[in-house]
């Protein structure tokens, strides 16, 4: 009996940690070197060709997104790295888009864990459709 409630109070701290750990803009807020798009266990890196006012779009509809706020950057800076956070566990996941000329590159990652099951894929993929207009 002790040890299942030691169990949970190790996974309870746990679930607090994920839901308060601070967020390092200096380790999330990075420019990312990619020139193709790929999908990873727990990421998703895509290259969009959106014309100039790409980015301006695209942080109309993160903004809409639930959960998800602004860790750092700006219009201006041409480069915004989002945080969303999952709804059941407060999980966050990180996505960092940045405006080159006319083509955005989109770079979305999990910080906890080794597995998002393609979360970080599906909200990059309706972030695209909505700038098509889909």
């Amino acid at each position: 009996m002790m040890f299942f409630l030691v169990i949970l109070a190790v996974l309870a701290l746990l679930a607090v940690y994920v839901r308060v750990a601070p967020s390092d803009p200096a380790k999330w807020h990075v420019a990312a070197s990619f020139d193709q798009n790929s999908d990873g266990e727990n990421s998703a890196r895509r290259i969009v060709q959106t014309g100039p006012d790409g980015l301006t779009r695209l942080h109309e509809i993160a903004r809409r997104t639930p959960r998800t706020t602004v860790l750092a950057g700006s219009l201006e800076d041409e480069m915004i790295t989002y945080v969303t956070r999952s709804k059941l566990l407060s999980y966050p996941d990180y996505t960092t888009v940045q405006q080159n000329g006319d083509t955005l590159k989109i770079n979305a990652r999990s910080r906890f864990g080794k597995k998002d099951f393609g979360v970080n894929a599906k909200r990059v993929e309706a972030w695209m459709r909505a700038l098509e207009g889909r």
